[in-house]
């Protein structure tokens, strides 16, 4: 695979033929990089223009990087073989089957089985990454995940295998194998599943009109509201908001969490920002709180405590959000896990962790009261199901 775009306009590095070149090598003795540009195609063309001098620009996220001849983008799986963009295709490099719970959405197929594909990449390097085997592993040499070839069929015959009515492109960003997910999802919406994003959100206009037709539900992370931080992170700020604006606009069900570091985003001035800003797009936005545990390079900063989230539960209710859920604690907040009525505070669906211990939705409308919950809804939720994700082998 060709050598990353770097401060240093001189480098012009190009992928080798390794089949030609070291055929006496095993695949596990081929660096990742090759191993992955084995599995591409070319760009949606949606998705980049071709400029002067074999240049092109990506617009799969919000980094629009420009990728000369030779080299990748800033996400290490997109790069430019001789004016055309190259990007994953055809293969996994982690498969579950995960309660719906988990992406989380608390608003759509309550209890619900999610197939959760993911590939390999990130245009971020957040150094609490929970997923940091697949989405730093370009970067980070200590990072192992091995992909795994399939085609898009492959991933449909096991959701139903495993009764899934979700599958979920997630575990790296989505947004930069947006073309492996529109082939899938194009299959699996055939079959009558229901597709979702969970990704953090960096995205740009022209690849939330390319993916809007296929995904159902999408979930981003809205890691902070201080761009500064999010630098720090990979990223910028304006981005992310554009985005959920955009994703709000289209149609797609949003829901949106952040993760509470202490001493990194846990501060009231932040906190009402974030919840300010989310009411003003829509205050039926489910807004997840989720407590940090150490992981990954983060290890000095304290993991969150249940007073941590209560203060920002009782900030985003202050803000004017009707959906509120704090999480990762499970059991800590009692009813608070759930949802209420917005009318009339009934619990219309319990909660503890991922699990659904009650449901009394009826056509989308509180049993109560009548008054509609918004989301994504069938007659009758999975109760009962324990909550626990499990792994999801291709052969």
């Amino acid at each position: 695979m060709p050598r990353s775009r770097g401060s240093s306009g001189g480098n012009t590095g190009t992928r080798k033929n390794v089949s030609r070149d070291v055929p006496q090598l095993t695949e596990s003795q081929i660096t990742l990089g090759e191993i992955l540009s084995r599995r591409t195609a070319e760009g949606a063309p949606e998705l980049y223009d071709k400029l002067e001098n074999n240049a092109v620009r990506c617009h799969s996220c919000g980094h629009r990087c420009k990728i000369l001849d030779g080299l990748q983008g800033i996400c290490k799986v997109r790069y430019n073989e001789g004016g055309v963009l190259k990007v994953p295709r055809g293969y996994v490099a982690a498969l579950q089957a995960d309660p719906i719970e988990k992406k989380p959405f608390f608003h759509a197929y309550p209890g619900a089985l999610a197939l959760s594909f993911g590939m390999l990449g990130c245009d971020y390097h957040c150094g609490y990454c929970q997923n940091w085997v697949t989405s730093q592993a370009l970067r980070d040499p200590v990072a192992g995940a091995s992909p795994a070839d399939v085609e898009p069929a492959d991933l449909i015959r096991l959701a139903k295998r495993h009764g899934a009515k979700v599958i979920t492109s997630t575990y790296n960003e989505p947004l930069i194998t947006s073309e492996w997910a529109v082939e899938v999802f194009r299959e699996a919406k055939n079959a009558g599943l229901i597709c979702s994003y969970v990704s953090n959100g960096n995205g740009t206009d022209r690849v939330l009109d390319y993916i809007a037709p296929y995904v159902d539900l999408y979930k981003i992370d809205l890691k902070g509201f201080d761009d500064r931080r999010y630098r720090d992170l990979g990223g910028v700020l304006q981005p992310v908001l554009e985005t959920i604006q955009g994703v709000k606009r289209r149609g797609m069900w949003l829901e949106v969490v952040t993760l509470i570091v202490p001493g990194f985003n846990d501060s009231n001035e932040e906190l009402t920002k974030i919840a300010e800003f989310l009411a003003g797009v829509d205050p039926d936005i489910p807004w997840h709180i989720t407590a940090f545990h150490q992981d990954y390079k983060m290890t000095e900063n304290a993991n969150t405590d249940v007073r941590t989230l209560q203060r920002a539960y009782e900030i985003g209710r202050r803000a004017g959000l009707r959906y509120v859920y704090p999480g990762n604690i499970p059991g800590a907040f009692g009813e608070e896990e759930g949802t209420h009525c917005p009318q009339c505070n009934e619990l219309v669906i319990g909660r503890r962790g991922f699990r659904v211990t009650s449901y009394r939705l009826k056509d989308g409308n509180c049993a109560s009261c009548g008054t509609p919950v918004p989301g994504r809804w069938d007659e009758a939720a999975a109760l009962g199901r324990d909550g626990v994700p499990r792994p999801v082998w291709i052969a």
